[in-house]
């Protein structure tokens, strides 16, 4: 297998700074692409890209939620556009208030929209791209205090799908990934909002473990690849057996 399967391409990762999403981008700046690490946390994208060491790595502070923001930051000569900028919530429909609801789905649903919206007039113009959509199981099965989630990912879903069949012809290819419960800070945060425990999480796991930001990130390389390159409006789960049981 070609290890720099992306030499010469230009990647942007929203939700970079962290977890799943700077699984993504080290993994792309790995295999030779220039990668724009973005976060809503300048200090979090700056320390991803100090890390990485050089010029392909490129930190960018951006709240996915607006959109002249998101227009600057988008590059020109976009390949690979990866969104995996989140935020969750642990409620119930009648526990969730209305900011709550509309703020899970201005970073969930709005930000998948805004970079989307903008990358893929880029791509067009360029010949194609590659577009991956960070869902979730959530946005398969119900989750219990989950709803605003929940939601915005199904909305996450059906917006991969549409933009896939009306771009296909353009050469722009648009799939999503949904993990189950992955070993990252996100989830560590939600457990103690929700008053969850890790072993709680790994017991509903038919592989009896949760998975692994590295894991996820490998199934988004082979989405954004040539090797995928018949691939478009589809859905990857990856969950270890969770929506299977």
């Amino acid at each position: 297998m070609d290890v720099e399967r992306f030499r010469g391409k230009s990647a942007f990762v929203t939700g970079a700074g962290s977890g799943i999403g700077e699984a993504v981008a080290r993994a792309l700046h790995r295999e030779g692409a220039r990668v724009s690490i973005a976060d809503l946390s300048p200090d979090r994208a700056q320390a991803v890209a100090n890390e990485l060491g050089d010029e392909r790595a490129l930190a960018v502070a951006l709240d996915v939620r607006d959109e002249p923001a998101v227009r600057r930051a988008l590059p020109d000569d976009l390949d690979v556009l990866v969104n995996v900028a989140g935020i969750g919530s642990t409620t119930s429909a009648p526990e969730t208030s209305l900011e709550i609801w509309e703020n899970v789905f201005a970073v969930n649903a709005r930000g998948t929209f805004l970079t989307c919206k903008y990358a893929i007039t880029s791509m067009i113009e360029r010949g194609g791209g590659s577009i991956v959509n960070m869902a979730s199981v959530a946005g398969i099965v119900g989750l219990r205090n989950r709803a605003a989630y929940c939601a915005s990912k199904g909305a996450v879903i059906a917006f991969t799908r549409a933009l896939a069949v009306d771009h296909v012809a353009e050469g722009v290819r648009v799939n999503a990934v949904c993990p189950g419960t992955v070993d990252s800070p996100w989830v560590q945060r939600l457990v103690a909002e929700a008053g969850e425990s890790i072993d709680g999480l790994r017991a509903r796991q038919p592989m009896g473990r949760l998975g692994q930001p590295e894991e996820i990130a490998e199934a988004v390389l082979y989405l954004a690849s040539d090797a995928a390159a018949f691939v478009t409006g589809s859905v990857l789960t990856i969950d270890g057996g969770l929506t299977a049981a």
